[in-house]
């Protein structure tokens, strides 16, 4: 896919986990007014907010162990947030439901964890997360194996999907980006040169200084 004139390096550098990101929110099947709980805001969970605002999400409520990651999640204009401290569903499922007014329409799993899963298909003994009828989109990358509160799943018709990479969506997310409906730019937090590379993934792994997208620059006359 060539790049538009009016898309930067830099922008074209998140453009794969846009797309990932819109693949997301096209198997959820977001639609305006509905109501969106989105668990895990790294990069792939902080796109998948600005996508489902613009398919038409009234409501966006995002969760995260990250306190840092949650205020950027609000710059970029997420309604509510909710920081994950207790082990307890019971607890966070209350916020979330708090924030929204009720139980979202669809919940995007993009932190990957087997706790974050277990949250967005309600437990047995909680609150119910996920409304009757509503859909989970599992986006992050957990364990191999998870335990599921199947019974839950089952009477109350919570469709549970799939979604891998980016489906074909790489020219939605270029369209978004070129538009200017989908500004990823503050998501770019730190740049490196090509041999500081192994301190770039330490940033990124580590979360250094706020960070959510770091980019390596090959070209050494890049302005870093």
């Amino acid at each position: 896919f060539r790049l538009p004139d009016n898309i930067s390096l830099d922008e074209g550098a998140v453009i794969e986990p846009l797309a990932c990101a819109v693949h997301g929110c096209k198997r959820a099947e977001i639609s305006a007014g509905d109501k969106v709980l989105i668990c895990g805001v790294g990069t792939i969970g902080l796109l998948s907010m600005l996508t489902a605002k613009q398919m038409g999400a009234s409501k966006i409520c995002v969760t995260d162990i990250s306190s840092s990651l949650l205020e950027a999640a609000k710059h970029l204009g997420a309604d509510h947030v909710a920081l994950v401290e207790s082990q307890d569903a019971h607890v966070i499922i209350t916020k979330i439901h708090q924030a929204l007014g009720g139980p979202p329409d669809i919940t995007l799993e993009c932190s990957g964890t087997a706790s974050g899963i277990s949250m967005s298909i309600p437990v047995c003994y909680c609150s119910q997360a996920t409304r009757s009828g509503g859909v989970v989109v599992l986006v992050g990358l957990g364990p191999h194996n998870v335990t599921l509160p199947i019974i839950d799943v089952i009477v109350r018709e919570v469709d549970v999907r799939g979604s891998i990479r980016y489906g074909k969506c790489y020219s939605i997310a270029l369209d978004l980006i070129a538009s200017g409906k989908v500004n990823v730019k503050p998501l770019i937090t730190h740049h490196f040169k090509l041999e500081d590379s192994v301190k770039a993934f330490e940033t990124s792994r580590n979360g250094d200084g706020g960070a959510i997208k770091v980019l390596i620059h090959c070209n050494q006359e890049a302005s870093i």
